[in-house]
């Protein structure tokens, strides 16, 4: 990795997780074309665990108590 590559990676990680979260998904985006078949099946799987939530068969939690038991910050 260039050092230019680790500042900005160094900068990155100092943003919030959600502004993490968009940087990442753009990168990937601009690494080419988007594969379909893997897009239907993670929108299939997070209809099935949308699913699940609304009939109660799984429990969120907020993300601030996972971290929190992980010991990382939110």
């Amino acid at each position: 990795m260039s050092e230019s590559a680790r500042e900005l990676l160094h900068q990155a990680i100092q943003l919030p997780a959600h502004e993490r979260a968009v940087l990442a998904d753009e990168l990937l985006a601009s690494l080419g074309s988007k594969d379909s078949a893997i897009d239907a099946a993670w929108l299939k799987e997070a209809e099935s665990r949308l699913a699940a939530w609304q009939r109660g068969d799984v429990e969120a939690l907020d993300a601030t108590e996972v971290f929190a038991e992980l010991g990382k910050p939110a």
